[in-house]
């Protein structure tokens, strides 16, 4: 048949839409059983029918999502209007330019040439049969999907046209490459400036309205390989407390955002070295000028030159991205090594909370324990805080603690619980009184404050919780010693010894779990926290040593080893109890024999628990601080052999 028969009809009277429009209302059909048409030119005019039908879907794609503005509330938009959509489009359309020059081609050889065959038309268009049906089925996952954003290079790299026939791919590599030119100048902006322009909530990147606390587990946190860091823990580095000194924007990973394609650790980088940028950024705009000198300093210009180079090359590198982002990382790592580590000298910071939260100023906090004893020993009111602050700052006066401005720096809290005083807690029943719930908080300021993060402060809280239990227990102790000095000449029943014995057993216990934490645990830690900062110009890799620190300290002190914890905070509270009822009593008569008795037999039966618990842990390597704690209770095999049940019963009458 002549191609004049067919070009003025294949769009006309010829076609007619399929018996299932309702699932391809974009394909046109040549209407059948016609006399002049043979099968086979009918299958051939479907043929051509259906590369028409294609083109005017891809036409009528981008009419609708291309532009500038996109009706919501049209019912044929089915995508969500953004950036990464238009970049779509408009490779899309880029891609279709060689069909229409086809289509001119044709057009012209049809007027130079009546006499043309429709094999001729299906000559010059069979090359895009195959990329129609490709292209078109792009659009059905697209669109199937709802994807958007960065969502939409996902679904480009990873799809099955990527591994097809040559022209396919080349043809989805060149939208891919429109597309990805939207996520490096999202990329430029907030690398070099820490700006996040994101209009439409497509980047990998989002803005996050609050920073919460990452409870994760170190244990749970995969390794990046470099260094140690992690993930979680680079993204922790990132979440500023608050205080209206370092108050900034906080960002997060938006994870249904981040491509398959790009890992995990490329984002962290991103997220970590963006988010430095803006923090000195937003510094600078309060006319800071000590901190006015840009992160990046005069390498800026080398990275947007190098990341305008990974913009234009046609097929996205992933090696050669991260080799880009690891650079700008090192540089912003090492401007914050500089700020941090040396001008705002960390070091001394560090000592600083030692001293505090890990009661490394011993004697300030024997004279606040002396000072607020009968404070706390009830439970809390809304005046108890108030006090309790007094009571620490007269403490530090006491020992002649001069430095104002960092103790202005802490807080006592007491916090109330909910409900009438006196509430009883988790603590076995017990009532939980203000040494129960008491901690310690921290101004942390500019530009400390990214490595001291509201999770580290808890963190740090917890440790000194359980270091102020530990000391007040060991303090209650030596005072009934000092309480049975002053009766040295009264001469001991054979109960009052057995009493001071078991005092004596008590001590012996609390004194070598304090010392188990102050030496094998709180200083070796400190020291090797210490040298690390000092054999690295890595910010990270200092904020990594920090968070290692803390969490071996964690670890070690058996805060995050529940059966142990338990065991030890029982001890405590045991201790405690027993310590009190020796400095009340003046005379032991039958209720005080029968009460000390019976803490007797649970300091035997705690005891006798750690010692199992402990020595089940003998010789493993993944406990260690468990066989040293053991060390240091069972140096001389008294405690084996008592198998932890070391204190006497009181004698039968």
């Amino acid at each position: 048949m002549d191609a004049t028969v067919v070009a003025p009809y294949c769009c006309n009277q010829l076609v007619r839409p399929p018996l299932s429009w309702l699932l391809a209302s974009y394909r046109d059909l040549v209407v059948g059983g016609l006399p002049h048409l043979s099968p086979s030119e009918e299958a051939r005019l479907n043929r051509l029918c259906l590369l028409s039908s294609h083109f005017k879907r891809f036409e009528s794609f981008i009419k609708r999502h291309g532009g500038e503005c996109v009706q919501k509330d049209d019912e044929n938009v089915k995508l969500e209007d953004g950036l990464y959509l238009r970049s779509f489009c408009s490779g899309l359309d880029e891609a279709l330019s060689g069909y229409r020059k086809t289509l001119l081609v044709l057009e012209e050889d049809i007027l130079n040439d009546p006499t043309l065959t429709m094999g001729h038309i299906i000559c010059l268009t069979e090359p895009y049969q195959g990329l129609f049906v490709s292209l078109s089925g792009i659009l059905d996952k697209l669109e199937t999907g709802r994807y958007h954003g960065c969502q939409i290079l996902d679904m480009l790299q990873t799809g099955e046209w990527m591994y097809g026939q040559p022209d396919i791919q080349q043809t989805v590599q060149r939208i891919l490459f429109t597309c990805h030119r939207v996520m490096f100048d999202q990329l430029t902006t907030w690398l070099l400036n820490g700006l996040l322009l994101d209009e439409y909530g497509e980047f990998f990147l989002h803005k996050t309205n609050e920073v919460q606390a990452d409870q994760t587990n170190v244990d749970d946190e995969d390794d990046l390989g470099i260094g140690g860091i992690t993930g979680r823990q680079m993204k922790r580095a990132l979440k500023v407390i608050d205080g209206s000194d370092v108050a900034h924007d906080h960002f997060a990973i938006n994870a249904p955002m981040l491509p398959s394609y790009l890992p995990l650790r490329v984002a962290e980088k991103i997220l970590f070295a963006g988010e430095s940028v803006q923090m000195f950024e937003s510094k600078k705009q309060k006319s800071v000028a000590k901190y006015t000198d840009p992160v990046l300093g005069s390498n800026e210009e080398k990275f947007a030159k190098k990341l305008t180079e990974l913009k234009h090359q046609s097929v996205f590198s992933i090696h050669q991205f991260e080799i880009v982002v690891n650079e700008i990382r090192s540089c912003v790592a090492e401007h914050l090594w500089t700020l941090v580590v040396e001008e705002h000298k960390l070091v001394s910071e560090l000592i600083i909370l030692k001293d505090f939260y890990l009661l490394g100023r011993g004697e300030l906090f024997l004279a606040f324990i002396d000072q607020a004893q009968l404070l706390l020993q009830t439970p809390p009111n809304q005046s108890t805080e108030h006090y309790t602050n007094m009571a620490f700052k007269q403490a530090a006066h006491k020992v002649l603690f001069e430095d104002d401005d960092t103790l202005s720096r802490f807080h006592i809290t007491v916090p109330l619980k909910e409900g009438s005083p006196g509430k009883k807690g988790a603590l076995g029943g017990k009532v939980e009184t203000g040494w129960h719930l008491m901690g310690l908080s921290c101004t942390f300021h500019w530009p400390v404050h990214i490595i001291f993060t509201p999770s580290v402060a808890e963190r740090y809280n917890k440790l000194f919780k359980f270091l102020l239990a530990v000391k007040r227990v060991q303090l209650e102790l030596q005072q009934c010693w000092i309480h049975h000095m002053d009766r040295k000449n009264h001469v001991p029943s054979i109960e009052e010894t057995t009493i001071w014995q078991l005092r004596s057993h008590m001590a012996f216990l609390i004194d070598s779990i304090q010392y188990y934490l102050q030496v094998d645990v709180l200083d070796t830690q400190f020291s090797l926290l210490l040298s690390k900062i000092q054999s690295t110009r890595d910010f990270e890799a200092v904020r990594v040593a920090h968070d290692q620190f803390l969490t071996s300290l964690l670890v070690q002190c058996f805060l995050l080893t529940k059966p142990v914890h338990h065991c030890l905070m029982e001890l405590l509270d045991l201790c405690h109890s027993f310590a009190i009822l020796l400095l009340q009593t003046k005379s032991f008569e039958a209720r005080q024999r029968a009460q000390v008795d019976s803490q007797a037999q649970g300091f035997n039966h705690l005891s006798s628990l750690l010692f199992k618990i402990l020595s089940g842990a003998k010789g493993t390597q993944s406990n260690p601080h468990l066989s040293q704690l053991l060390l240091r209770l069972d140096f001389n095999k008294f405690y084996s052999l008592a198998e932890g049940a070391i204190a006497r019963l009181l004698p039968k009458k």
